[in-house]
């Protein structure tokens, strides 16, 4: 071993199933450090935790920390060159970026293998000698200012600041972190500052390899990776810093025992209560926050959701349909009328820590409307709920069965990417002792009363925060929080008051989550009869098909169903689609108890719509898969409109379209696209228009429409044999087509949905500008996308590798050179088998119209690019490329959903990685090149383009001007969307047709 390196034996606590190869170690300068070797992975990857963070900014220049994250990375002194780093990685199929936190900052990467020892070379660097040039320093406070222009409209930043607001002055809690334009440049040049001196001083004060833990992951020996990991970075400096300690907590009765009512930015109403406590992280193995968490929320009879979901009767519910009333061709269908509307849509609990001194437990209910009406009672109930849990004592069997969930969930978990599995180990070694450095607080083992009731003690009326936001709140605050400017007003809460509001409290019978029936028993292997490679068909039907791959890679007890209801009736106006939705809706929420035990004992259903209809996905353990699947189709075939959740359902669906105003502008631009690209896309403020008229009745109509012309497409997956998956689907046959009187009727091959593209003209440039929706964003956003091909092997290629040279071009320039924003995509879409390309800016600092010459221009630079790339360069990018493609998939999840969207669409191109891999190997840079000149090229004849501009209040007055300019001839301005879409030729799809299967 290497001169004052420590190489302690520690057994490190990993998955029964884990293959991977663990070591760690100490280097001199006391950067600890773990440790990956996977022989199987194709990515290499790295992540470096320093405990350091925003708590350490220095007062008066708040956000600090969050700068140098961003500016470090930049340019080392044996690497100087501008972003020379990113661009690296980029190039070699990787990604970078970096996260903070109260006191701690992580900088990340991955990369493909062969380039892993150059990329972890450069990365050493700049965390030992970081140059922290001038003018990317400078740009990048812009890059500060757009972030922190992007929290103005967010709720969740919104509050996280007012939560803060309410904290001692003096305490780094109570600090605005993020920074900005203001607090970076303004305020440090009127004191004389030179920011860039005050970076390289909080650098030299902070930064110590005693405060930093290394994740190292690849595929070499641990022998090898130890070797260049001491090699790279045994000279980061060690000054022996301390680390950040916060003394004392930051509040004072001042800031206890408070009601905080703040106006949100999107309607809806929130409640969120929060206790600080004692942080559990001291107490990891006894885990009290993760059993009261599971306690608090859960769904089940007698917990709290369950009551707030089935109280307040709203009036005049109930008798919107009479006993007369027809439900002809609905056998099926029910109404139970008197049923309750319901105070709640969703409750969540759980531990925020904030650092290992400071930490909460909060509990967030979103309210409906009748609940914002009751928010005492609702406060009320969760405080009487809290006093059982302290009176009726801790149950020792509901631990242990939380323990077994855990130590199943941890033996079997999935492999996820090295990129993602890096941030979270670096995490927890800041955290836990070595040898729980992969476990964390994910195994509770020792039952202990008396910690949990201390938190319990802690939950008291005595310590409560409540931050209630309603829109309805408008115009009756008096306060404004100084950084993001919320509104709010502040009352004191008192125990008595809280006491009251328990007495007038639901009185109900309070329980305990039951037991559950989902926690898997048997973990054995099926063997496959046949190592399949790909999916095959194994059953078609009238009414359905059948996928099927047995699991020949993972050898984990898992398994993935997917069943899709096509069906032609949903989607064919608005008011269908609106059915459809509120239909799912009160599906999941029909479902909402069975599939939250499932989800803890690690069983996960997903409920959603589809461009043909809607479809179901279980995933997880295999052994009681069938349990749930059982109680999903059970619910379907014997579907209950209740009236009173009918209503609360419709108002969510309301306010989620009206919230449909504050999403970002960049958001919006690619719902705009989508709505002239896409058949069958209705808008938003078509939708809006047919919601207030819909009534019980029209439900219960639609139902029984929607079923009556239905195909299923199936895919079962993983740990199950060939009969299993065969004898569900005709089980569900059975269910929905067979009987008396079947809930579903099949429908002709010719009526399969085939969903339509747009077909752009060759040599057409297409503008589509609309207003933001809301009013006070004076963000403004472009989307430039650019249609090349239908789905073809040879042009899928060319178009990714001119996506994976150009992107990292387009972000140093486009975002980091230019600051056009924060927000910078370059990034490929498909639509139904249509493929294009997309560049996705949001500006403060220009118009739409100005993006869109600047992307333009950068496309007219980069030609130079792609002639003057040498052999070798053409060479490296097309590697690259063929790495990406080569990529094995991680999990069952992972590998089902990428051959689901091969079934679905229609293309059934199972080898579509390993054929495309073939064409790259024998791509030549002239085809790609000819390529580039056809499809991208600026004033290609070929070439076809949309933009869609949205302007931001900024930019108003170039809006207004924009809409008169006459245009050049190869130019075509969308006014009505609709219109536009019936006017044009269409890429037909064959999707899901009989014609594309093989057999």
């Amino acid at each position: 071993m290497a001169n004052g390196i420590e190489n302690e034996e520690v057994v490190i606590v990993k998955p029964q199933t884990d293959k991977r190869k663990y070591r760690r170690i100490v280097l001199g300068n006391s950067l600890q450090v773990l440790l990956v070797s996977d022989p199987d992975t194709d990515k290499s990857a790295a992540c470096m935790l320093v405990s350091v963070g925003n708590f350490s900014d220095p007062d008066g220049l708040e956000g600090l920390a969050y700068f140098l994250m961003y500016v470090l990375p930049y340019a080392s002194e044996k690497h100087p060159s501008e972003d020379s780093f990113s661009k690296y990685v980029s190039e070699h199929g990787g990604h970078r970026n970096g996260s903070m936190g109260c006191d701690w900052t992580s900088y990340y990467f991955d990369i493909n293998n062969d380039s892993f020892e150059e990329a972890l070379e450069r990365f050493s660097q700049f965390l030992i000698k970081p140059l922290m040039i001038s003018e990317a320093t400078v740009r990048e406070i812009k890059t500060i200012e757009s972030v922190y222009q992007l929290g103005l409209l967010s709720d969740p930043r919104r509050l996280k600041q007012l939560q803060k607001h309410f904290s001692i002055e003096s305490h780094p809690y109570h600090k605005f972190s993020t920074g900005n334009w203001y607090t970076l440049e303004v305020r440090p040049k009127a004191k004389g500052l030179d920011i860039r001196h005050e970076l390289l001083k909080f650098y030299d004060e902070n930064y110590s390899a005693n405060l930093m833990h290394l994740v190292v992951y690849t595929k070499e020996s641990l022998d090898k990776i130890q070797s260049s990991v001491e090699n790279k970075f045994q000279d980061i400096r060690n000054s022996n810093q301390r680390g950040f300690r916060i003394t004392g907590l930051p509040f004072t009765s001042e800031h206890l025992m408070i009601l905080v009512k703040l106006v949100p930015i999107k309607e809806g109403h929130k409640l969120r209560i929060e206790w600080p406590i004692t942080p559990s992280r001291h107490h990891y193995k006894e885990a009290p926050c993760k059993y009261l968490g599971h306690v608090i929320r859960h769904k089940g009879e007698g917990s709290v959701y369950h009551i707030l979901k089935t109280l307040g009767t709203k009036n005049g519910l109930g008798t919107q349909l009479d006993g007369s009333a027809s439900l002809e061709g609905s056998t099926n269908i029910q109404v139970k009328r008197g049923s309750k509307a319901g105070w709640a849509m969703q409750l969540f609990a759980h531990e925020n820590e904030i650092t290992s001194e400071l930490s909460f437990f909060t509990v967030t209910v979103d309210l409906t409307e009748d609940g914002h009406e009751h928010m005492q009672d609702v406060v009320g109930l969760l405080f009487k709920y809290i006093k059982f849990l302290r009176e009726s004592g801790i149950c020792k069997r509901v631990f242990e069965e939380l323990s077994a969930v855990c130590e199943i969930e941890f033996h079997y978990q999935d492999k996820i990417p090295p990129f993602n599995y890096v941030v979270k180990i670096a995490s927890r070694m800041q955290k836990y002792p070595p040898k729980d450095w992969l476990v964390g607080s994910l195994l509770p083992s020792n039952f202990s009363p008396e910690l949990v009731q201390m938190i319990l003690r802690e939950l008291s009326p005595k310590n409560v925060r409540i931050f209630w936001a309603s829109k309805k709140f408008e115009g009756k605050t008096d306060k404004v929080e100084p950084w993001y400017c919320t509104a709010y007003s502040v009352e004191r809460v008192t125990t008595s008051m809280i006491e009251k509001w328990m007495s007038s409290a639901p009185i109900d019978n309070l329980q305990l989550p039951a037991a559950n029936m989902f926690i898997p028993k048997n973990f054995s292997l099926k063997d496959a009869r046949e190592k399949v490679k790909f999916p095959v068909l194994l059953r078609k039907s009238s009414y359905s098909k059948l996928w099927y791959k047995p699991d020949t890679m993972f050898s984990i007890p898992k398994a993935f169903v997917k069943i899709e209801f096509n069906c032609p009736h949903a989607r064919i106006s608005p008011e269908a689609e609106v059915l459809r939705n509120i239909f799912l809706r009160l599906l999941r929420d029909y479902l909402n108890e069975h599939v939250y035990y499932a989800q803890v004992a690690g069983l996960h259903c997903y409920i959603r719509h589809t461009d043909r209809g809607f479809e179901v996905t279980l995933s997880g353990y295999n052994d009681k898969v069938n349990i749930l699947l059982e109680t999903v189709i059970d619910k379907i075939a014997n579907f209950d409109v209740k009236p009173d959740r009918f209503s609360i359902i419709k108002e969510m669906i309301t306010k989620d379209i009206h919230n449909n105003k504050f999403q970002e502008p960049s958001e919006l631009a690619k719902v705009y696209c989508s709505l002239i690209l896409k058949d069958k896309l209705w808008p938003w403020k078509d939708r809006l228009e047919v919601l207030p008229p819909l009534k019980v009745e029209d439900l219960v109509k639609f139902i029984p429409m929607m079923f009556s012309s239905t195909f299923l497409e199936c895919f079962i997956a993983g740990n199950m044999k060939c009969e299993e998956a065969t004898s569900i689907i005709e089980t569900i046959e059975d269910i929905f087509f067979k009987g008396s009187n079947p809930i579903c009727q099949p429908f002709f091959p010719s009526l399969h949905l085939t969903n339509e593209v747009v077909k752009l003209q060759r040599g057409m440039n297409y503008l589509y500008s609309e207003e933001d929706l809301n009013p006070i964003n004076e963000n403004s956003a472009l989307l430039h996308y650019i249609q090349v091909h239908r789905d073809d092997f040879v042009l899928n290629v060319k178009l990714r590798l001119f996506r994976l040279i150009a992107k990292e071009a387009a972000y140093h320039q486009l975002r980091s050179v230019e600051q056009l924003g924060y927000i910078n995509d370059f990034y490929l879409r498909n639509d139904f088998g249509i493929h294009g390309v997309v560049f996705l800016i949001q500006s403060t600092v220009k118009s739409p119209r100005e993006i869109d010459l600047r992307v333009e221009e950068f496309l007219k630079k980069f030609e130079n690019k792609i002639y003057e790339m040498t052999s070798d360069e053409f060479k490296s990018n097309v590697n690259a490329l063929i790495d990406t493609y080569m990529e094995k998939h991680k999990n069952l999840w992972e590998e089902s959903s990428y051959y689901w969207w091969e079934i679905v669409s229609g293309t059934l191109k199972f080898d579509r990685k390993e054929a495309q891999v073939e064409i790259l190997r024998q791509l030549t840079q002239q085809e790609f090149i000819d390529f580039f000149d056809e499809y991208i090229k600026v004033g290609s004849p070929r070439k076809k383009t949309l933009s869609v501009r949205i302007y931001g209040k900024k930019h108003l007055t170039e809006y207004k001007s924009e809409k008169n300019e006459p245009l050049q001839l190869q130019y075509v301005r969308i006014h009505d969307i609709l219109n536009f879409r019936t006017s044009q030729p269409h890429y037909g799809s064959s999707k899901g047709s009989f014609i594309h299967m093989k057999l």
